[in-house]
């Protein structure tokens, strides 16, 4: 180990002085949250049609009896063969999450611009539950700033995450939420982008505990550098590093 190695004493120590620090942030998520509830909202008024187990339902019909929705934005384009691996990492946490969050009145829809046919072929591939449904044809991708028109992009900087940036692509990842009141009425009420989906994501929050911490050392600097669809990485890898120490 060349990691420095102290007593027990010292070691609890300099814990203690991690656990204030830990606490902060933990007190500043909460009134970040906080702020994030206290946003003003805005009122959808466009009608949007998406393609799913159901048929053609619109954004109201997914909200499927409940007040809140969160739409994931899954990256897989209309001639794409399979969807994005950081999505799919994304999503490998999510069906756990689904029965408490279903009865907590929040229903989750993922959303995509591929047809329906391509989406449920790779759902059943990697063995997810929840419901992802197919926007092609219609603008929500493009009015929620997760797709961009090849004319965009050839402008070169497009509005995303909030301000203008050249690195994007033709679909991008992103989270937005929407409140239906019981007149039917939708307001949308947030949407993060780019790490903001980082908070969502169980396996990082263990990783951060890790001595090795993330460990994304490649040329991405980022999940790219490891994370495969959960039915591609090598198994033989994974029982030698089991047995590595």
């Amino acid at each position: 180990m060349t990691h420095e190695i102290v007593s027990r004493s010292e070691w609890t120590t300099a814990r203690a002085e991690l656990l204030a620090e830990e606490k902060e942030l933990t007190r500043l998520r909460d009134r970040v949250s906080e702020r994030r509830r206290d946003l003003p909202w805005v009122k959808v008024e466009k009608n949007y049609g998406f393609d799913g187990p159901n048929g053609r339902e619109t954004l109201s019909d997914l909200f499927d009896g409940r007040s809140q929705l969160v739409v994931r934005h899954f990256m897989f384009g209309p001639d794409w063969e399979e969807g994005c691996v950081g999505c799919s990492f994304w999503s490998d946490h999510l069906d756990g999450a689904l029965v408490h969050l279903e009865h907590h009145d929040v229903t989750v829809v993922v959303v995509s611009r591929a047809p329906f046919g391509k989406i449920e072929a790779f759902r059943r591939r990697m063995g997810w539950r929840f419901k992802w449904v197919s926007s092609f044809g219609s603008d929500f991708n493009y009015d929620f700033g997760v797709s961009f028109t090849p004319e965009q992009l050839a402008s070169g900087k497009v509005v995303y995450n909030y301000g203008l940036t050249d690195r994007v692509g033709e679909e991008m990842p992103g989270t937005s939420v929407f409140y239906k009141d019981p007149d039917g009425q939708i307001a949308h009420t947030y949407s993060s982008f780019a790490r903001g989906g980082e908070a969502m994501l169980g396996t990082y929050a263990l990783l951060d505990l890790t001595p090795k911490g993330r460990d994304e050392n490649g040329p991405g600097h980022n999940l790219t550098d490891w994370v495969r669809h959960h039915d591609r990485y090598d198994s033989a890898v994974a029982s030698c590093c089991a047995g590595e120490h």
